[in-house]
């Protein structure tokens, strides 16, 4: 038996864990869950390890490998070089880059060994792996991936070490490099350049800006001075983003990363929650700017294999943008797209992982379900109710999928708590809140009264899979509401809540056989509704982690205006 121990965090966000026993993914969190500390920025992934580690029965003396996804870089290399070169005008950041550029690894490893210690885990007594960002994202899609066939594999994200941006392949299980890109020139950096300016913070508010560019007009203005692509080259203008230093606006005290001559050409910052002009026509241009520059990079570097095989699978954070999903899926040669659920850096602890059993000569397991993280039994549920100052009304019921069907088509949002944890940023029946998509009305209730969350924000529908081809008028898999589809037009009518403004719906398209539950409430909804589909949206508030326990759901429940709240079998009400 192998045991493998994935440790992310070293950006100083996203911090998580993930345990491989051989083949098996047995176990993944994100260590804001735990801490309740959105993003847990600056901390390490000691209770999510904790968990993973607990969950297993695995020891600490138990544990054979610890992978990171995070590794030294080598002078030689254009890396570095390339990095002095671009930021020419920080001397400071240029120089370290040369002469100190594994400093972040170093001390990195340094707080791994010490929190491993705090475990009980002898960092001497280990396999420790580095491997690098880029890599191990693309190991989290294409090892997970089940393809067999060679893969076209694409990274997009902010940076890791110095890449930002991976094209390659994988074959025959082996991950082959063909093209990188290095830091300032980043699509995922010029995107979060432009989500900061659009008055949302980086590495959170990408998917609100993708989520307000359907209301704009993205020919309105012309954003191309931000960055030339084509050709195979990529080159963003640090005059007016991904800029450093001196470079930076600054506004009370803090520092953005586009510059003051971004100002001066588009306008002041956008501040507040109405999405409105110019503001939202900026948000269409650069997610027609981004889908468009991913594309041509991708037709150039990757697209024989595709015509070869029509495979392809993606990481790393631009890959959670579903709007460029959706058009790499419309290629007609494009079979199959798989993109890891975790996308983001927190999914990097599967792929440093997945990576080092593959080094040691395992085949992770395709990836079927995201449910990895920890359940409570109806006995916690209640122990959890009868602590609550509150004094809940709950009770013990046997039918929860058909109980909770006639809440829903009633008009009720639902918090929905069931088995294990999701692990990544999408609730995917485990931890959500639940609406009937039929209902006029409640998507704005859920959105003012429960989220307290902007009016405009989308939301997902799940469904049954049998009913994702009606719906979707397409059989590629979407488990993961990692990609959008255009809405068939009956169903535009039949679950207006779930259709976004530009006739698209973020789908998770449910199993049986993965979660059980889940399947059952969305057959008892159409029995009701005719409709086998349920708003669902994850389970926090504005600003919050994604809940965790029974005691996260109650504070929400009772820091908001949700009525319902199930929690196993434990159906919990406020009084009328």
């Amino acid at each position: 038996m192998t045991t493998i121990l994935g440790l992310s965090g070293a950006l100083n966000h996203d911090p998580s864990a993930a345990l491989y026993i051989d083949e098996k993914l047995v176990a993944a969190a994100e260590e804001e869950r735990f801490i309740r500390d959105k993003h847990a920025k600056g901390k390490m992934p000691l209770e999510s390890a904790r968990f993973c580690l607990e969950f297993a029965g695995i020891k600490p003396s138990e544990v054979d490998v610890v992978a990171v996804p995070f590794a030294p870089i080598s002078l030689f290399g254009p890396a570095r070089w390339q990095y002095a070169k671009r930021y020419w005008y920080a001397p400071d950041r240029a120089l370290d880059a040369i002469l100190n550029g594994n400093r972040r690894y170093r001390r990195y490893r340094d707080n791994i060994f010490e929190m491993l210690r705090q475990l009980g885990v002898d960092p001497e007594a280990i396999e420790f792996e580095p491997v690098e960002h880029h890599l191990s994202h693309a190991s989290s899609c294409y090892h997970l991936s089940g393809f067999t066939e060679k893969t076209a594999i694409m990274g997009v994200d902010g940076k890791g070490e110095y890449a930002t941006t991976f094209f390659g392949y994988g074959e025959n299980g082996k991950i082959h490099k063909i093209k990188e890109f290095f830091d300032p020139d980043s699509l995922g950096g010029l995107y979060g350049a432009i989500t900061e300016y659009l008055g949302f913070e980086m590495l959170d508010g990408e998917y609100k800006v993708m989520g307000m560019a359907p209301y704009g007009d993205p020919f309105r203005y012309d954003l191309t001075p931000l960055m030339k692509y084509g050709n195979g080259k990529l080159q963003v203008n640090t005059k007016l983003a991904n800029t450093v230093g001196v470079r930076r606006y600054k506004e009370n005290g803090k520092g953005y990363y586009f510059s003051q001559e971004l100002i001066d050409w588009l306008g002041p910052r956008r501040v507040g929650d109405a999405a409105d002009d110019p503001y939202i026509h900026y948000a269409a241009g650069i997610q027609k700017f981004y889908e468009d520059a991913v594309l041509d990079l991708m037709e150039y570097y990757l697209g024989d294999i595709i015509r070869e095989t029509g495979k392809l699978a993606f990481s790393g954070g631009g890959a959670l943008n579903v709007k460029l999903n959706q058009r790499i899926i419309s290629r007609p040669d494009l079979k199959e797209l798989f993109v890891q659920p975790a996308s983001g850096d927190s999914g990097t602890a599967i792929g440093a992982a997945s990576y080092a059993a593959v080094k040691r000569g395992i085949k992770p397991e395709k990836m079927e379900h995201v449910y990895l993280g920890p359940s409570f039994t109806n006995e916690q549920c209640l122990d959890a109710c009868k602590q609550r100052a509150e004094k809940p009304s709950f009770e013990v019921i046997e039918n929860v999928p058909e109980t909770v069907a006639k809440i829903l088509a009633d008009g009720n949002p639902v918090a929905w708590f069931q088995g294990r944890m999701e692990f990544g940023p999408r609730a995917l029946g485990g931890r959500s809140i639940l609406g009937c998509p039929s209902v006029e009305g409640v998507a704005d209730k859920i959105n003012e009264q429960i989220k307290f969350r902007e009016r405009w924000r989308p939301f997902c529908p799940s469904m049954l899979d049998r009913v994702a081809p009606q719906m979707l008028g397409t059989d590629h898999p979407a488990p993961f509401m990692t990609f959008t589809f255009d809405v068939v037009d009956e169903w535009k009518t039949r679950v207006p809540e779930v259709v976004h403004e530009d006739g698209t719906a973020r789908a998770q398209a449910v199993k049986k056989e993965v979660h059980p539950r889940y399947f059952a409430l969305l057959e008892e909804m159409e029995k009701l509704t005719g409709n086998g589909v349920v708003l669902n949206t994850s389970l926090n508030r504005r600003g919050e982690p994604v809940i965790c326990t029974p005691q996260d759901a109650l504070n929400m429940f009772y820091g908001s205006d949700l009525q319902y709240l199930i929690m196993e079998d434990v159906l919990v009400k406020k009084a009328p």
